[in-house]
């Protein structure tokens, strides 16, 4: 197999300092954002560090995507408005994601133009919902976690727009607006019991039927999150998203610290550079999975995810 154009590597980032590091390991972008206007980030990233971030990535030639894919209620438009248009306006962004149409009419209405990445989590499953959002300004899918990469393969081959998939970390398996840990606690009269219930608290769910299997949970402003018991890790198997022509490998870093995004970050650089090369000769460096699997917690298993599932819908 002949060299291919490399994919983008993309990493989620908690702030300026883990920025720092993620852009030495070898990132190509970095993805954040706030709290405000955007769904489970490892930091609540508010403008002004937003644009030091932006600064940064910008002076190597890097580029940063802000989160905008929150579900907007009426009384929050406004807000969204003049947030965009900040975004554009002082260069920050070089792409903002979204899943809510509503970003696309106060981008319309503001005059804001940015390129777009359609992430509706689990709902991008074909290509011609890929292409429905491409033919109103998306320039990029973000692919539903639950496919599997035969999946993946038809929706690149029949789509007009990039296509971006999860190659590392956890995923969402769950999202409520609903403060449903609160909930939870006021049905069993102890409400408060447990203070913080964001992602610092360390809160999961355990399934009876499988005690050994973990899911993280967490409510902040936007609601209550379950996370995957899992972490992708598609190091071993990078030929065969290359020859899909994926063109973004996102690293999401959630619940992770800054030093184990890191040594992801640096694992994956080098085996895009290597993959990039000569994919044929392509062979996962055991010492690269060896320094992942030091940092990984022992209750959460490295897995291929769905990438070679059959999937029932």
């Amino acid at each position: 197999m002949q060299s291919r154009k490399k994919p983008e590597l993309l990493a989620t980032c908690s702030g300026l300092d883990e920025a720092r590091l993620l852009l030495d390991a070898g990132a190509d972008a970095l993805y954040a954002g706030e709290q405000a206007f955007g769904l489970r980030l490892p930091g609540d990233v508010k403008l002004p560090e937003l644009a030091e971030i932006a600064s940064l990535a910008h002076s190597s030639g890097r580029k940063l995507y802000v989160a905008v894919n929150k579900i907007f209620d009426n009384e929050e438009l406004d807000d969204l408005s003049d947030y965009v248009y900040e975004l554009a306006n002082r260069g920050i962004a070089d792409a903002i994601t979204f899943g809510d149409p509503a970003v696309l009419m106060v981008m319309k209405d503001r005059g804001v133009k940015l390129p777009l990445h359609w992430n509706a989590e689990m709902t991008v499953t074909n290509a011609q919902s890929a292409n429905y959002w491409g033919a109103r300004g998306a320039t990029r899918a973000v692919l539903a976690r639950e496919l599997n990469l035969e999946e993946i393969v038809k929706i690149k081959r029949a789509s007009n727009v990039e296509i971006q998939v999860q190659v590392h970390g956890m995923t969402n398996i769950y999202h409520s607006k609903r403060n449903l840990l609160d909930g939870y606690l006021d049905h069993l009269g102890r409400s408060g019991a447990l203070g913080d219930l964001g992602l610092e608290r360390g809160l999961y769910l355990i399934e009876a039927e499988r005690p050994e299997e973990r899911f993280p949970i967490y409510q902040d402003a936007n609601g209550t999150h379950i996370m995957s018991s899992d972490d992708y890790c598609m190091l071993e198997n990078l030929p065969e998203l290359f020859e899909a022509g994926i063109d973004s490998f996102k690293i999401e870093g959630l619940l992770k610290t800054p030093a184990y995004n890191e040594t992801v970050v640096r694992a994956y650089r080098k085996a895009i550079d290597a993959c990039a090369e000569n994919p044929d000769a392509y062979v996962c460096d055991e010492d690269d999975l060896a320094a992942i699997r030091a940092l990984q917690d022992p209750k959460r298993e490295l897995s291929f995810g769905f990438f070679y599932k059959e999937q029932v819908y």
